[in-house]
């Protein structure tokens, strides 16, 4: 690895991402990377291009757990969420924002202020011939819309759950559900990342019941916010002001299905697969159907979980993640999958552009990070 090329990281200076991908690279005797902020190429991304055209490795890192970032992206969004039909805040009102922890802000302006931002390294980038980028700004961007992925994958063949298409009302969410016969569904934010705008709703069993559901989302005085604390909620007006919320910002509208079992509760994997090859398993359990760690989840044992699916379908999910791998021009792909109940089948329940945060995991002796590294400069 001595003769590596050097390292650009674009990421928030400070952020433990950026921390360990530097911690890496000094195991590995390479210089740390120079890191380009999010908020800069947010804001100037042509700072790109005073950096010398020799070869270069490119890691995009995530861009959130920044507040200067979010008003950058919200900025950047503005125009095109005039059209798009979501909440709409104007770079003024961005600008008088307070700091507030855990709000959740016009996501999907948020989000197409990234699109514009990953459009922008793009173009900079094909004035960079000699760089080496490890995720293509354009697979970042099908990575943070579900409905596309879920698309994409099942017409790969991929097992994904079934999904109802242009839902954009509860009345519209309902209806559907009914004529699917489904009880429950999993509405997520499209563009949502760490269970950030999630719920799973339970159609009421009576015509014009809005039935209940479980989110981590609550409206305080200034907006709706994120919350660590999975929440069930039955009132009929709130239940229709989270659904109109989020199926307003856009959102993937897919049956949840039972979930195998470990030692009595539900479970799914996130499977981490660097070029093509799934290497990192993380098991994540829970009471609930949520099942993400910082929400009441907690990891599973690999042991256990080993012992427990039948090897015939550990190795069809595994094809399952190297077919999602080879759907995305990427160096890793972090893949969520569930069983089916009682290990009958399974479902690739969605895909991330930065799955890769994985603290303390290693293999071969080698963190996360590591291994990245190596497999990159093989």
């Amino acid at each position: 690895m001595s003769a590596a090329p050097p390292f650009l990281l674009i990421g928030n200076p400070g952020n433990r991402r950026v921390t360990l991908f530097q911690e890496a690279l000094i195991r590995a005797g390479l210089p740390p990377a120079h890191v380009v902020s999010w908020e800069t190429v947010a804001r100037t991304p042509d700072v790109l291009l005073e950096l010398p055209d020799t070869e270069h490795c490119v890691r995009i890192d995530a861009a959130g757990e920044d507040a200067e970032v979010e008003r950058a992206l919200l900025k950047r969004g503005h125009e095109d969420a005039l059209t798009a039909g979501c909440d709409v805040v104007t770079p003024e009102q961005v600008d008088a924002l307070p700091a507030e922890h855990g709000r959740v802000l016009c996501p999907r302006q948020h989000h197409l202020g990234f699109l514009r931002v990953l459009e922008d390294l793009a173009a900079r980038f094909a004035q960079r011939p000699h760089w080496r980028v490890w995720s293509k700004p354009s697979a970042i961007a099908d990575l943070f819309d579900k409905r596309i992925t879920s698309r994409r994958y099942a017409a790969l063949g991929i097992p994904v759950p079934p999904y109802l298409e242009d839902v954009t009302t509860p009345e519209a969410l309902r209806h559907g559900m009914r004529e699917a016969g489904w009880r429950e569904v999993f509405v997520k934010l499209s563009c949502g990342s760490s269970a950030s705008c999630l719920a799973v709703y339970r159609l009421g069993r009576t015509p014009g019941s809005e039935g209940s559901l479980l989110t981590s989302l609550h409206r305080g005085d200034t907006g709706w916010f994120n919350s660590l604390n999975v929440r069930r909620v039955s009132d009929a007006g709130e239940v229709d002001a989270v659904l109109s919320f989020l199926l307003r910002e856009g959102s993937q509208v897919e049956q949840a299905r039972p979930k195998a079992r470990l030692g009595g509760d539900v479970f799914d994997c996130r499977i981490l697969a660097v070029r093509g090859e799934p290497v990192f398993t993380v098991v994540r359990q829970s009471r609930h159907p949520i099942t993400n760690l910082h929400l009441g989840g907690y990891r599973g044992d690999l042991d256990a979980f080993h012992a427990a699916v039948p090897p015939r379908e550990w190795e069809a999910a595994l094809e399952s993640c190297r077919a999602v791998a080879r759907a995305h021009d990427c160096l890793h792909v972090g893949i969520d999958l569930m069983f089916e109940e009682f290990f009958h089948g399974h479902r690739v329940l969605e895909a991330n552009a930065f799955g890769d945060l994985l603290p303390g995991l290693t293999r071969d002796g080698l963190s996360v990070y590591d291994w990245e590294l190596r497999e990159a400069l093989r």
